[in-house]
């Protein structure tokens, strides 16, 4: 038997009923050789790990706008976390860790630069809006590996799109990345909160930190206990007394955070930004790159516009932006230069 193999069999013996199988995968869009050492979901996880899409999140927002400091969570730190979270809750839950990992570590390939607003801006202006779970799975399937898509299991995706929103996954493991995300954004956003000064641990409701615990560990082992506990063979949920006191607290953190106007100053400016990008490039499709330009030719002009700066980084986005909007000072160098062409 080859290493894969064995871990398949491994699979059998010691996971949930429940959990998705690696030998049971509904499979990829184009059918592959396999692996003699990785099951199709430790493979999905290299393929996205080493994606440029995944790279890309290390300087992409997470709530706060390019931070002024080291400790502030971006969008990479925030998928890490929500695979370490995600990960603990399907070990325990004996279901499959490794399409788990895939799933959170794709979840938010599809985001912009400067988080919500940028995808505020797209929704704005993209022909039938812009979500941040449909876009993901588009990076997946369509952008990356220059055009080819890495090719992934259906499972993954599934997962993928369905992070967020009204969709549900079909699987355990889908459901699961639900909770994992929610739980891990709400606590690490206090926690960027506090050191921001937006925040102080008084203006956390009493009654919620006594319940889930005043500080970011106490909370993040409250929910994930909480999960682990209420959850069965055919649902992934939480209590009704946890799960009401995070969806408050979910609330809280909109009302002092995410609409907080002073953590929130400069999003006006990133949106009219992306909006200008866009309008941009739609008009001058001869600009962008010659991968974007390809995808223009084949599934249109707005649509690979809006797949060119979703895929951006924050500072990418301001350097695009500078060099296509903001007047550069004369220099005598250049001139002479010019002069003696």
């Amino acid at each position: 038997m080859t290493i894969r193999e064995l871990y398949e069999t491994s699979e059998n013996k010691t996971l949930s009923p429940s959990a998705v199988r690696s030998s049971e995968s509904k499979g990829r869009k184009i059918a592959i050789p396999e692996c003699d050492i990785r099951t199709c979901f430790q493979r999905d996880v290299d393929r996205i790990t080493h994606s440029k899409a995944f790279r890309r999140l290390m300087r992409k927002t997470q709530v706060f706008l390019r931070p002024e400091g080291d400790h502030y969570r971006t969008r990479l730190t925030h998928t890490l976390e929500v695979s370490r979270i995600a990960r603990t809750m399907a070990r325990a839950l004996r279901l499959n860790e490794d399409l788990v990992e895939a799933m959170a570590l794709a979840h938010d390939l599809g985001h912009t630069p400067f988080g919500h607003a940028g995808e505020y801006a797209l929704n704005e202006v993209v022909p039938g809006g812009f979500q941040h779970n449909v876009q993901g799975v588009r990076v997946l399937e369509r952008i990356e590996n220059n055009g080819s898509g890495l090719n992934l299991c259906k499972e993954v995706l599934e997962g993928v799109l369905c992070h967020t929103g009204p969709l549900e996954a079909s699987t355990l493991e889908g459901k699961l990345l639900k909770f994992a995300d929610r739980i891990a954004y709400i606590n690490h956003d206090i926690d960027d909160a506090l050191r921001a000064g937006i925040l102080k641990p008084s203006d956390i409701p009493r009654h919620l930190s006594g319940l889930l615990g005043e500080k970011y560990q106490q909370r993040i082992d409250t929910m994930v206990h909480d999960v682990i506990l209420n959850s069965g063979e055919t649902e992934i949920s939480m209590s009704s007394e946890i799960g009401s006191a995070m969806n408050e607290l979910r609330d809280f953190m909109f009302e002092r955070v995410y609409r907080n106007p002073v953590a929130k100053s400069e999003e006006s400016k990133a949106i009219d930004m992306l909006r200008k990008l866009y309008e941009y490039y739609v008009a001058l499709p001869e600009s962008l790159p010659s991968e974007y330009r390809h995808l223009a030719e084949e599934d249109g002009v707005e649509r690979a516009v809006c797949d060119y700066i979703a895929g951006m980084t924050d500072s990418y986005a301001v350097s695009r932006f500078r060099d296509l909007f903001i007047p550069k000072g004369w220099s005598f160098v250049e001139a002479e230069r010019n002069k003696n062409d």
